[in-house]
């Protein structure tokens, strides 16, 4: 048989050979570092015999797919640590993930210290050397061999299973897991690990199925790397929004509130409604938009026009019973309906198309309390939405006006590197899910297409996640965790004007029905808050501060002096407070860089008498000496302009 190597070279042999028996061929030093085999285009244990001709690739540590099979074993490694020190677990599934690996048990809760206890068994086993074997035995069998064992969830699974298949299962020195693989073809393979946490999980992911509990870890081929990680996760920690936005009192939460329901603070309030001005500003003066405010409920008969009552139910939050009641209500999980009727209104010329809707809309989702988190994904929000009423000849160009506009609002906020463009398009295989001809889709998906390819911007299509009254555009971000959310989204929709009786009178007299665009600014100002705490971890741009200014005296002789500034800031329109406290000055300062303060001014007995301000900032540090006017005036440039000011590092502050 041919095998035939990356480099284009081929090996020859008379007889079928395992792939780590060919590494060795190669040579010694790639057999040590292999990980797996890559066998035409699939990923393969090293133990994986080869018995015909095939392109082979030998996967190293230093490979994405070779780190992952290193963290895979090591997950049956903590595996196998559980068992020891809590033998009364049950093992269910533990993968290797983008950034580790984790593993689920049916068990009671693992504190930290037991994660230290774990990590300490993890590197006896490790120590131990045991060599991992790979062995198959038909499902039958293998079924009695995990009943023997009392692990009904990995019982489970096998069932689930054909009839004919033949299971795998790994043995590293007597601790016996059911796996695909592929694994090391030792433990001691594993060099640099860490527990991580522990979290709660169900089985399968169902919340009605098993409680279980996840161990988090991760695994790299050197130290300095796994440090490095660690390191990364501390900084994920320090920016983490759900943490840090309460420790800067912008928002917290209460248990007789409810979850997803957060309280914005004072600051935190402040924040969104900077954002929200910047925003109205925008589209009623340079956008061309007409402002509603709608109702945040309505009939159930409204959502049944709309289609909302059949494919989105479950997501509302309803207010009554049909059959008991006369009237059902429901709050409104979006304001497209309400503005509909805001167009109808009014017999429309196709003269005054297009016409834009925008609102500060309050929406209401029953999102699953498992999947509530913070700001990012709560049951009370408010977006920048907005409706687009517009003949098909102007769909495309408007279209492309609410891509530009979202992406203006990005690069204002200092985020626009960081987001992904994504067509959430149908899936004409799971056709109850959407309203509507397939040929309409097609077409729309298409145009959206083309918009996408002719202004240049990349996008990935994600079948299946569009509304189902048509696709959209949606422009996503990671949050610090590597979770991807939301932040804008644009639909076009040619088919709700035909659920509302919209029409508009063309040049000939006819009516013709509208095109719509749903789209959002800006989206969620929640969500976007808590992007911002995470991307500038509390240090916001001047503009977006709840506090832009804090006047420190040096002495209460100077406080009036210190009044004076601060008024004069005030009446600019700058977020500004007084430090009357008794404490140093030293002191002040100390807490204001702690608070993240754009600027502090000094003032003590020389600025008093020369109308003047010591100026520190969190971008320069020491900036020296100024008259009030001049700094004043410097400041609300920099608010006006929204300048995200570059800052230095604290040693050369």
């Amino acid at each position: 048989m041919k095998i035939t190597l990356k480099d284009g070279s081929v090996k020859e042999y008379d007889q079928a050979r395992s792939v780590l028996d060919i590494a060795k061929d190669i040579s010694e030093g790639l057999a040590r570092v292999a990980c797996a085999g890559e066998v035409n285009g699939e990923i393969v244990d090293l133990r994986t015999e080869i018995s015909e001709d095939c392109e082979l690739n030998i996967v190293t540590q230093n490979d994405p797919e070779g780190l992952r099979v290193i963290r895979h074993t090591a997950s049956h490694v903590l595996a196998e640590a559980v068992k020891r020190l809590f033998p009364e677990a049950k093992v269910t599934i533990g993968p290797a993930i983008d950034e580790g690996f984790y593993y689920d048990f049916e068990s009671a809760p693992f504190s930290r210290e037991d994660l230290d206890k774990l990590e300490a068994e993890m590197k006896k086993i490790i120590k131990e050397g045991h060599e991992i074997t790979r062995f198959t035995l038909p499902r039958a069998e293998a079924i009695k061999f995990m009943e023997e064992r009392n692990e009904p969830f990995k019982v489970e699974l096998i069932q689930d299973l054909p009839e004919d298949a033949q299971i795998s299962f790994y043995d590293q020195g007597g601790f016996v897991d059911l796996c695909a693989g592929p694994h090391l073809m030792s433990t001691k393979g594993i060099k640099a690990y860490k527990l991580i946490s522990s979290s709660m999980a169900y089985w399968r992911g169902d919340s009605n199925k098993a409680q279980l509990q996840r161990i988090y870890g991760t695994a790299f081929t050197k130290k300095e790397d796994l440090a490095a990680y660690l390191e990364h996760l501390e900084d994920i920690k320090r920016r983490d929004h759900n943490k840090l936005g309460r420790e800067m009192e912008l928002f917290t939460t209460v248990d007789v509130i409810g979850q997803g329901l957060p309280l914005l603070l004072p600051k935190g309030a402040r924040m969104i409604q900077k954002m929200q001005r910047w925003i109205e500003d925008l589209e009623d003066r340079e956008w061309g938009y007409v402002r509603t405010k709608t109702p945040l409920m309505a009939k159930s008969d409204l959502y049944k026009i709309s289609g909302h009552w059949d494919h989105y139910t479950d997501g509302m939050f309803v207010l009554g019973d049909e059959e008991k009641d006369k009237e059902v209500l429901a709050l409104r999980p979006m304001t497209c309906p309400f503005q509909y009727y805001c167009y109808k209104n009014t017999q429309h010329s196709y003269r005054d198309l297009p016409i834009r809707y925008g609102e500060t809309s309050t929406l209401f989702r029953n999102e699953d309390s498992g999947e509530m988190h913070g700001l990012t994904r709560v049951r009370q929000f408010t977006i920048s939405e907005g409706h687009l009423i517009v003949r098909p000849d102007q769909m495309v160009a408007e279209f492309k006006d609410c891509i530009a506009h979202a992406q203006y609002c990005l690069q204002v906020l200092g985020v626009e590197d960081e987001v992904t463009y994504h067509l959430s398009a149908w899936d004409p295989d799971n056709r109850e899910k959407y309203i509507g001809d397939a040929a309409v889709w097609e077409e729309t998906q298409q145009h959206m297409r083309d918009m996408m390819n002719d202004l240049q911007i990349p996008f990935t299509e994600d079948i299946g996640e569009a509304a189902f009254y048509g696709p959209k555009i949606d422009i996503n971000a990671k949050n610090v965790y590597g979770k991807e959310d939301t932040m804008i989204t644009i639909q076009w929709d040619a088919l709700l004007a035909e659920q509302f009786d919209m029409y508009y009178i063309d040049e000939n007299g006819e009516k013709v029905r509208p095109c719509i665009i749903h789209r959002t600014s800006m989206g969620c100002y929640e969500r976007t808050l808590a992007w911002l705490i995470e991307k500038y971890a509390g240090k916001f741009p001047t503009w977006l501060c709840p506090e832009q200014v804090r006047v420190l005296p040096i002495s209460d002789k100077y406080f009036d002096y210190a009044q004076k500034v601060r008024d004069e800031l005030h009446r600019a329109g700058v977020d500004v407070t007084v430090d009357s406290r008794s404490e140093k000055i030293g002191y002040k300062i100390r807490e204001a860089r702690m608070d993240r303060l754009p600027y502090m001014l000094v003032v003590g007995q020389q600025e008093e008498a020369d109308g003047t301000v010591s100026v520190r900032s969190r971008f320069a540090g020491d900036e020296g000496v100024k008259p009030l006017s001049e700094f004043v005036s410097q400041i609300c440039e920099e608010i006006r302009t929204k300048e995200i000011r570059k800052e230095i590092a604290a040693e050369e502050k």
